[in-house]
């Protein structure tokens, strides 16, 4: 397939200069790129019988011509023509607009195809594609395809059908032989031609069967390579602790880890063991307890005669670690330092030259741990939390800061294993999927807002018994074109129905992070009972005595996000609630609302938002990496992505791939990738 990208699109027929133009501001250069235009779906040409047509479906019928067409113009060029069409024992109208010379193509008693819009109750259909004799039936399947200003659709299928003419067998196979035997899947210059000209729909799902296949593999190739680049060529440490020592600390902990902890410390530890870096995402649900995992890597890092770091998003949240991990590691003389932009003048001095000399064994902070002026005596191991809330060169900087130390990046938001192994392909992925025991499941409920009066009766019964409670709200101030709830009015409504019985606390993302700080620990220590605060609560706050999640709007939310947001309760001893006011006008809006009140297993309703979502809008487009297949579908083809990423990595480490004959055109895409070279990759 690669002679076919050095070739111009201008050595096929009808592709001049101007046409040349338009196709390469679509980015079509090559052959190659106009036989990878792949349809983005199908035009199906069954005949259907009006008796059984729905209301507004997209019909195909043919029929006779049984009046004359009647032309009226209006406005510039633009133009209705109508006519009556008899369609078995149906005498509808069909309407087109701007093909005023159909007029002299159309005959009395002529019979013709016709594909539109079905109106059932005015018996009307609105053209889309008209054809001036009977349905051809070998003509069923038709493909879309994306198009720019002047080119058409029967441009684009005219210019690939011309060009699979010209050098369709041409067309190289990457797949070797034994790949394609062992899933059956159809030669390439085969699927090619099937997924442009399809004959029926059988072949069309063997073609895309192939090419879902081959970009999953292709893209996982490229994750599994890039991995084992990186660990061959990155002299890591290997740490050297005994085991027995950390059983003897999780033993004299106040609780049991869960097995999943178990399982999950056996992984981290192995990894941190072995001569490679680590490289390790740790996704764990709200309060599966990810911070006691990070305790037991830390002093095993402490044990092997190195320093820990943890780097957090929020200077609350780092205040939060450094007292859980001092308490959890005193006893066994691990000295904790906490480093954030509040530490300044002397304290800060002498804190710097403690981790200089190694008298400080974990040091935890916010981003003021990869500033200059910091320097490890010996950083083994470097772990961040909330680790999608800092850029790339942020954790670099970090990691850059020892002499390749042990990376592990920390996640509470649970994000579906399809994603996962593809957006952290590069990463061993570690998952606490189980909930401490004794833990109360968090009641939710899914209320209407003509309710509001009865929501705020309940949270003046859990504020009177001590208790504190959230509000959430999507937007900050009013918009015109949305109309939920805003934070600053919902905060003035509360300030006046509380007026003198409680505080009511206003936090937004346009407050200063000082100012946000500040708000924070007004309500931890419970100055403030009520915060009315848009998501930026969502990660990592942690007050106990908070029991009540009340979120306007909540149809306005992802699942995930919806599920962040509950955690931020539930965290104390006492019952907790998260109470959801919706009144969604979708179908999806709906079901989203059912979903949150019918689980609390983060994982679950991961799967539910990708399935709703899909995986663009899951991360949120423009920051999520995620790769653009022009086939694939990571939610509906995830199975096909097991297998891709399974057979990527065994091949990557089999001695095969790298010398045999088979694999060449593998080898050759991944160095053209850059990846062998030692380049990332987009």
């Amino acid at each position: 397939m690669n002679e076919l990208n050095k070739i111009s699109i201008k050595t096929i027929k009808g592709i001049g200069e101007e046409t040349a133009t338009l196709l390469e501001e679509m980015k079509i250069q090559s052959v190659q790129d106009l036989l990878e235009h792949f349809p983005y779906r199908y035009e199906d040409y069954e005949l259907k019988d009006l008796a059984d047509a729905k209301h507004d479906e997209k019909v195909t019928v043919e029929g006779k011509v049984h009046s004359v067409p009647s032309l009226t113009y209006y406005g510039k060029k633009r133009s209705r023509l109508t006519f009556r069409l008899l369609v078995g024992r149906y005498l509808v109208t069909v309407t087109c607009f701007n093909r005023p010379y159909y007029k002299s193509k159309l005959e009395i008693d002529q019979t013709v195809t016709v594909t539109g819009k079905w109106d059932q109750h005015r018996q009307t259909i609105t053209l889309q594609e008209l054809q001036f004799s009977p349905f051809k039936k070998n003509q069923t399947i038709e493909p879309v395809y994306s198009t720019k200003a002047a080119l058409t659709v029967k441009a684009i299928r005219k210019f690939i059908t011309l060009a699979l003419n010209q050098y369709g067998s041409q067309i190289e196979d990457m797949l070797p032989l034994s790949l394609r035997n062992r899933y059956k899947l159809m030669a390439r210059e085969d699927a090619v031609r099937t997924i442009h000209l399809p004959r029926d729909h059988s072949d069309l799902k063997q073609a895309r069967r192939r090419f879902v296949y081959e970009e999953f593999l292709l893209f996982q190739l490229k994750m599994q390579a890039l991995r084992k680049r990186e660990r061959e060529e990155t002299a890591g440490m290997s740490q050297v602790f005994q085991s027995s020592d950390l059983v003897e600390f999780t033993n004299q902990l106040p609780f049991p880890l869960t097995n999943a902890q178990k399982r999950v410390v056996n992984e981290i530890t192995a990894d941190m063991k072995s001569p490679y870096r680590m490289n390790r995402l740790l996704q764990g649900d709200v309060g599966s307890g990810k911070t006691v995992v990070a305790a037991v890597a830390l002093y095993a890092t402490v044990l092997a005669g190195h320093q820990g770091a943890l780097m957090v998003p929020t200077e609350i949240l780092a205040e939060q670690h450094a007292e859980s991990l001092s308490a959890m590691l005193e006893k066994v003389q691990v000295r904790v330092g906490l480093l954030t932009g509040s530490v300044k003048g002397k304290a800060r001095r002498e804190l710097l030259r403690q981790v200089q000399a190694g008298e400080i064994d974990v040091l935890v902070g916010t981003h003021a741990l990869i500033q200059d002026e910091v320097v490890y005596k010996s950083l083994g191991l470097v772990i961040t939390d909330e680790q999608h809330r800092f850029g790339v060169g942020q954790r670099r900087v970090l990691r850059e800061k020892g002499e390749s130390p042990d990376v592990l990046f920390m996640t509470a938001t649970p994000i579906p294993r399809t994603l996962a192994i593809t957006a952290f392909g590069e990463m061993d992925v570690s998952i606490i999927d189980e909930m401490p025991a004794g833990r109360k499941a968090i009641e939710t409920y899914w209320v209407k807002h003509d309710m509001l009066e009865r929501i705020l009766q309940f949270v003046q019964k859990e504020l009177s018994e001590g208790r504190q409670a959230y509000v959430i709200c999507p937007l900050i101030e009013e918009s015109e074109k949305l109309d939920v709830q805003n934070a600053i009015d919902v905060h003035s409504t509360l300030v006046q129905y509380f007026k003198g019985q409680w505080n009511v606390g206003l936090m937004h993302g346009r407050l200063t992070p000082d100012e946000k700080e500040e708000v924070m620990k007004e309500f931890s220590v419970n100055n403030v009972q009520i915060l009315v605060s848009t998501t930026v609560v969502e990660v990592g706050v942690n007050v106990p005595n908070a029991t009540v999640m009340v979120i306007y709007d909540a149809e306005r939310f992802g699942l995930s996000q919806l599920h962040q947001l509950r955690g931020r309760v539930g965290r104390g001893d006492a019952q907790s609630y998260c109470i959801l006011l919706a009144d969604p006008k979708s179908e999806v809006g709906k079901e989203r609302m059912n979903i949150m009140t019918e689980t609390n297993d983060g994982f679950v309703l991961s799967e539910r938002d990708l399935e709703l979502r899909g995986p663009g809008d899951f991360f949120g487009r423009k920051q999520s990496g995620m790769p653009e297949f022009k086939i694939a579908d990571m939610v509906h083809d995830y199975r096909a992505l097991e297998v891709a990423r399974t057979d990527a990595t065994e091949l990557v480490n089999s001695e095969a791939f790298w010398q045999d004959e088979q694999y060449q055109l593998m080898r050759s895409y991944l160095e053209a990738t850059g990846v062998l070279a030692g380049e990332k990759f987009d």
